[in-house]
This record gives C-alpha cells, structure tokens and sequence, in this order.
C-alpha cells in the first residue's frame, strides 16, 4: 500500500483561458512551492483552448511534497457573465445608490443555472 503523497501548498489563482504564462501571477505563486510552471502553462493552455481567450478562470491548485501538482479548474465567476449580459465593463461606482445597468430575470436564471453545475451542494429545490 502507497503513501499519500503530503499536501505542501493550495494556491487558488484567475486566468484568462488559454492565456497562461510563466510570468506573474503564476510563476512566482508556482515557484514558491516548486513546481514546474511550464507543465502547468502548457497543461492550462491546452486544457481551456476550446474557451474564449478572454474568459477569467478560477483555478484551485494543489501541490505535493513530490513536486507534482493537481488542478481544478472552476466556471467563470458570476461578476464575469453579468458585465458581458449587461454590456458594461466595469460595475456601478457608487453600489446601492445608482444603478450601472440592468439584465433581464432570463438571463440571471442562464447564469444562475451554468453556476449551480459547480455547487457541491448538488441540486436546490425551490417551492413557492
């Protein structure tokens, strides 16, 4: 029976789809635990090139004691599919008193469903 490999670091980073690249954010977050950053690079890279290059990633990292790595790669954030449904580029700058913009109740359920496919909580019943 094999050992667990020991857990050295968790590294939770954002990036643009198909745009991973050794420099910072990544490299110095990645060579602080001493992983090969181009793995990871080339890795991402292939991984998110069906998605728009502009698109945020959360990423959920995993390093090992053995220098290997796992990753997790997550939906856009809801920040994200919000500004594209409302056309703006940046949010209200004075939040509860003015409004930047509205979206319909349509597309906040669209967004709210491609979410709720990563909720570890499963499926949510609502009764009315």
């Amino acid at each position: 029976m094999s050992k667990a490999k020991a857990v050295t670091a968790n590294i939770k980073l954002m990036i643009k789809a198909g745009q991973a690249k050794p420099g910072p954010p990544i490299g110095p977050a990645l060579g602080q635990a001493g992983l090969n950053i181009m793995n990871f690079c080339k890795d991402f890279n292939a991984k998110t090139s069906h998605i728009k290059d502009d698109v945020p990633i959360p990423v959920k990292l995993t390093a090992y004691s053995d220098k290997t790595f796992t990753y997790v790669t997550k939906t856009p954030p809801a920040s994200y599919f919000i500004t594209k449904a409302a056309g703006i580029t940046k949010g209200s700058q004075k939040p509860g008193h003015s409004v930047a913009a509205e979206i319909s109740a349509k597309v906040l359920y669209e967004i709210a469903l491609v979410k709720q496919r990563e909720s570890p909580h499963g499926q949510y019943a609502c009764s009315a």
